[in-house]
């Protein structure tokens, strides 16, 4: 790979959500070559924070939330009139609009990449996207499930492919690890179902049942509650459920990750929503052996039922999820075997679709 190549994520910060993992696993994969990663600003309580990327990465915390599409448009123009090659980790179709406003004529493949985690699908959208590919059809599309590839294929689009997405690389040890806890991860939002949660913990108390459970509630990225969330958390906090450990702030990347091993984790996610939207907490879950419970027909449910890595419930509630609970609990070695395998079958050549392209 001999000309520079820039990732581009505005959205990583810090540690929350996925970006961070992501990006790793992609800087990982790209180790022994410089590359220039652009960002967004850390909060200030995270500033100082080590991003853990190696020394053959130059960092630049470039992006600021409310001038993120002036920023993307400025590096774009400057970037694409350079021989750098570009790498958007998360893309949206905002990034393909400002593209065909930053290009200085028609660019050849294999100079920007997209990769593509979900998408809404619309005809006004389509519509764009047509527009945009017969002026650049020679853009890299990456995503993550067979059906959005070919929504860009058909928008003329000539280079589109699958890239699964990748699992995170951890260690795992082969000991057995005993069930301890249930686990609702990641920032509290109202399509991870995190009111089904709380109707959960609201069902254990008034049961008067002694099963641990951790919930995460933390707010998202833009650090907002919607209202029905903030009053789902007093719900919650109403319980006063004594298993309940509350996370209150966003984990380190080595505590996030040791919330899973011995847990059962809970993603009672929006069906619609998630029916193609990647979840990195459910591969960060299966690396770590933790099976789970989600929501039929999400990318999340066809991921664990080959490998019987979890339950996938037909219509999440509270007691549909307390039986899902109680059934894993009973078998959590065996689940949690399956979770393993899940997960290492994931990895298999997880990047190698990129790769092979920058190495042309």
């Amino acid at each position: 790979m001999s000309v520079p190549l820039h990732v581009v994520e505005p959205t990583l910060e810090d540690y929350s959500g996925h970006c961070h993992s992501l990006v790793s696993s992609l800087l990982r994969a790209l180790h022994g070559h410089a590359i220039e990663l652009w960002k967004g600003e850390a909060p200030e309580n995270d500033a100082a924070r080590p991003m853990g990327f190696g020394g053959d990465v130059t960092v630049h915390s470039h992006f600021r939330r409310r001038e993120r599409l002036q920023q993307m448009l400025r590096l774009l123009h400057r970037l694409l009139r350079t021989p750098a090659r570009v790498v958007l980790t998360t893309a949206r179709t905002r990034d393909l609009v400002l593209i065909a406003l930053a290009a200085p004529g028609r660019l050849p493949a294999d100079r920007v990449f997209l990769y593509f985690h979900w998408l809404r699908d619309t005809p006004s959208k389509r519509r764009l996207f047509r527009l945009i590919a017969a002026r650049q059809p020679d853009l890299v599309i990456f995503c993550t499930t067979e059906r959005l590839v070919e929504v860009f294929r058909g928008c003329g689009f000539r280079h589109v492919a699958v890239l699964p997405y990748p699992a995170p690389d951890t260690s795992r040890e082969g000991r057995p690890v005993p069930f301890r806890r249930l686990l609702h991860a990641g920032a509290a939002r109202r399509d991870k179902g995190f009111g089904i949660v709380v109707d959960l913990v609201q069902r254990l108390a008034s049961m008067g049942a002694d099963i641990p459970i951790a919930v995460q509630i933390t707010p998202d990225h833009y650090g907002k509650y919607d209202d029905p969330t903030r009053a789902d958390i007093a719900r919650l906090e109403a319980t006063h459920y004594g298993p309940l450990t509350l996370i209150t702030e966003t984990p380190s990347p080595e505590e996030y990750m040791a919330n899973f091993p011995g847990s059962i984790c809970l993603q009672p996610y929006d069906a619609v929503e998630f029916a193609d939207r990647v979840s990195g907490v459910t591969l960060d879950a299966l690396a770590q052996g933790c099976p789970i419970a989600v929501t039929a027909g999400t990318w999340s449910a066809r991921l664990i039922e080959p490998f019987e890595a979890g339950i996938a419930l037909a219509s999440p509630d509270a007691e549909s999820v307390h039986a899902a609970v109680l059934a894993l609990r009973a078998d959590y070695p065996r689940y949690r075997a399956n979770a393993l395998a899940a997960a290492h079958a994931r990895e298999a050549k997880a990047w190698a679709p990129l790769l092979e392209r920058l190495h042309r």
